[in-house]
């Protein structure tokens, strides 16, 4: 490998360590802003009309297409993902 293509897996490496510290970062934004508007919504009318529902409707589909595009199709049961699994039990055996 040459110190270039070295470089270059490198940098796709580090984009995507970035992109997936501000996924969870979201992710985690989202859990606690939902938690908060769901005490709010509670606290002013019980749960008569849970309007925060929309937000979690709304944002969930907003992370859920950014989770399909930073994981692809599917995250668990892709090629890499047996790849790596198959190479964790060699490791353990």
């Amino acid at each position: 490998m040459t110190p270039e293509e070295r470089r270059d897996k490198f940098e796709r490496a580090k984009k995507r360590v970035t992109d997936l510290k501000k996924f969870y970062g979201e992710l985690i934004s989202y859990f606690l802003f939902i938690i908060v508007l769901a005490g709010i919504n509670y606290y002013f009318n019980g749960w008569t009309y849970m309007w925060f529902l929309w937000a979690v409707f709304g944002w969930g589909i907003g992370l859920m297409f950014r989770a399909w595009k930073l994981f692809g199709k599917n995250p668990f049961l892709s090629k890499d993902w047996e790849e790596r699994k198959i190479k964790e039990y060699m490791d353990k055996d």
